[in-house]
């Protein structure tokens, strides 16, 4: 991703936090004040979605980020941006915030328990 692009992406989350990029999925993962809000992958912005927030990207006409070129493709819990989000702070600021509230719907996963170990003789 280029120095233009990141620039880009952190004014148009500004208001929302810090932005920082991480490489991941053969594209960059996105954190916002930490928090993986979404992913910029095969040249687009694609934001966390949840069973609440997935039928308003639904609405604008967005897509999901489908992972896969096998007889199975994975559809991920990242959909695209409408066009104009990538305008201004202001147009994107409504679709961030519903990345940032299914992101912190998501449960954190525990670690798996730890069998104990037995004697051996």
């Amino acid at each position: 991703m280029s120095a233009d692009l990141i620039g880009h992406l952190r004014d148009l989350f500004a208001p929302m936090g810090t932005l920082t990029a991480r490489a991941m999925f053969g594209g960059h993962g996105l954190y916002l004040d930490g928090l993986l809000v979404g992913v910029f992958i095969e040249d687009a912005l694609y934001l966390k979605v949840d069973a609440h927030t997935q039928p308003d990207f639904e609405a604008a006409g967005c897509a999901p980020y489908v992972y896969g070129l096998t007889d199975k493709p994975l559809t991920m819990s990242y959909w695209s941006v409408p066009e104009d989000a990538m305008d201004s702070p202001q147009a994107m600021q409504p679709w961030a915030r519903r990345a940032i509230e299914a992101a912190l719907r998501k449960p954190v996963k525990k670690p798996a328990a730890r069998k104990p170990r037995g004697r051996t003789r």
